[in-house]
């Protein structure tokens, strides 16, 4: 069975004569209180008519639009909301493909978002992009993709990335069709900032499309580049992490977009620029960013979102703009999406108990019932992967213990080294000084740091880089190795131990791609063959798969709150303030931008010295 969307224009006649009663309904659904977030109000005992995928009638009655086969469904009472939309998701970090991602979400009322697929894009370009577009297109979802900015990241010189997205490519990307809707996450805000042509060439490519440009702004509030960074034509940004943030964005035209992922929590503080101090919502939006297959089972998606904010004061009416309509109209599609008026397409949920439980028991897409009781009712067909996508690991030899040493500048005595510093539950990191021990030319580790290497897994260069990172946790050797290491998505190993990072990094070498933890009382491994970031399993399999590294990595010592998700970010060259990538260290800062530095302090000062 399709899902089909067809453009308002051609559903004309057919709307109008199912709205006269000349023509029925598919379906219908009667007896509903109505969440109208157009107005902002309840309206009570309210009835819908659907015309295959889009909405014909909203009223009091539609008894004048059944047929003999049309389907009615009596709402009894129970809220009819539109489908929630997620405005900022990487369908990526949950580990599952677009299928299996629609069947995760659609049961807990999502019908729609908009996908900024830059993972996989660093992987394998402009053909990952639209692998998830035609894989999107069969699923019931409103899916809209965003063509990835920034790949790579942070530029050549920083890091290397399995493909390059150049502004001719975004250019290509937005003749594929109207759903692929926007420019992704600017990251290389920088590089915007302060004129960079190939970021700018991309803005330009995508705003002559008539195109959104979302944005990644992660400099403090207050910072005066915020401003220029808007008039490069950036309209939203999902950076924020302060009630400031949020009103210096809105303030500049901006929507504001406030992101509670796994363990990305920042909902909290930034709901405060509505709740606190009295912010016009309109231009906020809710969104989660990054999700894991665990919490997507374990929490929810978009439903436990709009709980969360409810939770810190919002009133629920307000919550549910800030997941339909306000998305909606961000993109400029709220003729399609985010309401339920005539016209629209037909993606309502309904909900059970109060209104801010957000407990959905049916979810409707495209006029079709395929969700009902937490339970996907609806057959998803299968899509299958190239060979390529298949076998995406190239290292250019096995990793070795050795690969792990860490040499000092001294033979023997204390040295001083920059530490990566972990913060639970936010991307950024800190850069921590350390006083070390250099024994014969050898790093020695202390109890509460680890090594963390990147090594390059695209085009068997060899590229590696070890660092160091505090806030890990492990009490007993172990090391875990992935794929999955935002943005290049090299192969990022992190441990204790040199014996079991490497054999870490072979597990997931031989897997194709994936995540492992070693301990000397075992391994768990969680494949991910697909481009190394993407599970074949079903949905319930890979969070189950998911759920056990997150085991591993607690019976080791590490109590981060969702652990895997926080780590695969320590090579996310753009964000501060201190990364690693297959070049070196990565140090982000307002005043020098993104530039790679040593890891230790001795070596920066005799280069200082050598330049004088």
């Amino acid at each position: 069975m399709g899902y089909p969307r067809i453009p308002l224009a051609d559903c004309v006649p057919d709307l109008v004569a199912t709205s006269r009663g000349d023509l029925p309904a598919t379906l219908v659904i009667t007896g509903g209180r109505l969440v109208n977030v157009v107005s902002g109000e309840i309206l009570e005992n309210m009835s819908v008519g659907i015309r295959e995928g889009r909405i014909a009638y909203v009223g009091k009655d539609v008894s004048h639009m059944i047929g003999e086969d049309t389907r009615v469904i009596d709402a009894g009472g129970r809220y009819m909301a539109p489908g929630l939309l997620d405005g900022h998701c990487h369908i990526e970090s949950t580990q599952l493909t677009a299928t299996e991602f629609a069947r995760a979400v659609l049961p807990l009322g999502t019908t729609g978002g908009f996908f900024d697929a830059h993972e996989i894009a660093n992987v394998f370009g402009l053909k990952g992009i639209r692998l998830m577009l035609d894989e999107l297109r069969a699923t019931p979802l409103a899916g809209y993709m965003q063509v990835a900015s920034c790949v790579p990241a942070a530029g050549a010189a920083i890091e290397t990335t399995g493909s390059e997205i150049g502004p001719k490519e975004v250019a290509e990307a937005f003749t594929w069709g109207a759903d692929v809707i926007a420019l992704g996450e600017v990251m290389n805000f920088p590089g915007v900032v302060y004129g960079d042509a190939k970021m700018l060439g991309e803005i330009q490519a995508t705003l002559r499309a008539g195109r959104q440009v979302d944005g990644h702004f992660t400099w403090p509030s207050g910072d005066w580049r915020l401003p220029v960074y808007a008039a490069a034509g950036v309209t939203g940004d999902h950076e924020c992490v302060t009630a400031d943030d949020v009103i210096e964005r809105v303030r500049l035209g901006m929507y504001a977009k406030m992101r509670r992922g796994s363990a990305w929590h920042d909902v909290a503080e930034t709901i405060k620029a509505h709740t606190e101090r009295g912010l016009d919502p309109r231009r906020m939006m809710l969104v989660t960013d990054d999700r894991s297959s665990e919490s997507l089972r374990d929490e929810g998606h978009m439903d436990f979102v709009l709980r969360h904010a409810i939770a810190q004061g919002v009133k629920p009416v307000t919550a549910f703009q800030m997941a339909t309509i306000n998305t909606a109209e961000r993109f400029g599609v709220a003729r399609d999406i985010g309401a339920i008026v005539p016209g629209a397409c037909a993606d309502i949920i309904l909900l059970e108990g109060a209104l801010a439980d957000v407990n959905v028991v049916m979810t409707i897409a495209s006029g079709a019932v395929v969700a009902e009781n937490g339970v996907m009712t609806a057959e998803l067909p299968p899509f299958r992967y190239p060979e390529e996508v298949l076998s995406s690991v190239h290292l250019k030899e096995r990793p070795q213990a050795e690969d792990f040493i860490i040499r000092t500048p001294l033979e023997y005595g204390t040295v001083k080294a920059r530490v990566i510093g972990v913060i639970e539950n936010h991307v950024e990191t800190e850069e921590r000084m350390r006083e070390l021990q250099a024994e014969g030319g050898r790093l020695r580790l202390t109890e509460e740091l680890c090594k963390i290497a990147v090594l390059e897994r695209h085009k068997a260069t060899g590229g590696k880089a070890v660092g160091l990172v505090d806030g890990i946790g492990f009490r007993e050797p172990a090391a875990i190795a992935m794929t999955v290491a935002h943005d290049c998505h090299n192969l990022l190993v992190i441990g204790n131990d040199d014996e079991l990072m490497a054999e870490a990094a072979n597990a997931v070498a031989d897997a194709n791609g994936g995540v492992a933890v070693i301990t000397r009382r075992g391994r768990t491994l969680f494949p991910l063959a697909i481009a190394g970031l993407l599970s074949a399993e079903p949905f319930e399999t890979a969070a189950a798969q998911s759920a056990a590294i997150s085991r591993a990595l607690a019976e080791a010592g590490c109590g981060l709150n969702y652990a895997f998700m926080t780590l695969s970010l320590l090579a996310l060259s753009v964000i501060p303030a201190l990364r690693i990538s297959d070049k070196g260290l990565v140090r982000i800062t307002p005043e020098d931008g993104i530039r790679l530095v040593p890891l230790f302090c001795e070596a920066e000062d005799a280069a200082a010295a050598e330049a004088v």
